[in-house]
Parts: structure tokens; C-alpha cells; sequence
């Protein structure tokens, strides 16, 4: 169970840094490629909101869940062995050219503009890595977040004792 709150930990700050990473790219983007992203097109689909500051939070609130939902679930052994970057293409995937058009709500990442995708591949990637890199940090926090003095004196005089055997 720890793992998979690391994960979901990890992912919600790998989403602060895709974040940071879309906001820098739409920038980028010709002006009339620069309409919303697919966060906010997914709840302008999905969630009949009439108020502006709703929906802002509400896209705010989905893209940062689905990122702790998609950084719990990288902890599963078959997830972790495609490595950070491969995670986030593969979310990428399976979101935009997956279940995303399967469930209708955005055409499939291959009917979009081509500097829109490398945008959200760039984003994903970002968020990969950062999750794996903020998951091994985490992982590895047993000084900050994990075992207690007495648990740390008793593995202590374990291994101790297992020396003088």
C-alpha cells in the first residue's frame, strides 16, 4: 500500500512539472493553434459547467488526479519496467490515441495538429521522468518519512546479533 501512495505522490508532482511544461509550449504555439488543451477540452466534454472559475478548477482538479490516479498505477511491476519516459508515452497513447476517442469525447490524437501532439508527447515525457525520479525519491526517504528510532534500533540489534551467530 505504501507504494501505490508514492506513486500517487510522485504523480501529482510530476504533474506540476508537465504543467509548467504545457504552459511554456501553448506559449509557443502559432496563435490559431493556441485554443485550450486537452484537459480543459476533456471536461468542456464531460461536465456540463457554466461558470468559467468552475471549470477551471474542475479541469485543474481532473488533470491533477488523473496524474496521481497514473502515478499509483505506475508502481505496478509491468508499468515500471517501461521506465519513466516510456510510461508517459505510454499514458500518452493510451489516452489520446485510446480511451479518450474510444469514449468519444476528443477525436483521436492523429486528427489534431501535429505541433499540438509533440507538445502533449513532450509533456508526458516530462511528467514520466519526473515520476520515476520523484518515485525513487520517495522510495528512499525511510530517514524522513519511514521507520521509527525503536524500529531502527531494533533492526540494528538484529543484525547484531545475526553478525554473531
Amino acid at each position: 500500500m505504501r507504494i501505490i501512495l508514492l506513486g500517487a505522490l510522485a504523480g501529482l508532482a510530476a504533474t506540476m512539472s508537465m504543467t509548467a511544461t504545457m504552459r511554456r509550449m501553448h506559449r509557443q504555439l502559432p496563435d490559431e493553434l493556441r485554443y485550450p488543451l486537452p484537459p480543459r477540452q476533456i471536461v468542456d466534454q464531460t461536465i456540463p459547467l457554466d461558470r468559467e472559475e468552475a471549470a477551471r478548477g474542475a479541469t485543474m482538479l481532473a488533470h491533477f488526479g488523473f496524474g496521481a490516479l497514473s502515478g499509483a498505477l505506475y508502481t505496478l511491476p509491468a508499468m515500471m519496467r517501461l521506465g519513466g519516459a516510456g510510461y508517459g508515452l505510454a499514458v500518452w497513447a493510451g489516452s489520446y490515441l485510446g480511451w479518450v476517442p474510444g469514449l468519444r469525447i476528443l477525436s483521436p490524437a492523429t486528427r489534431h495538429p501535429r505541433e499540438r501532439n509533440l507538445l502533449m508527447i513532450a509533456a508526458h515525457v516530462v511528467w514520466g521522468v519526473t515520476l520515476a525520479k520523484c518515485l525513487e525519491e520517495l522510495s528512499q526517504s525511510d530517514e524522513i518519512f519511514g521507520r521509527s528510532t525503536g524500529e531502527r534500533q531494533r533492526t540494528a540489534k538484529r543484525a547484531e546479533m545475526e553478525k554473531g551467530s
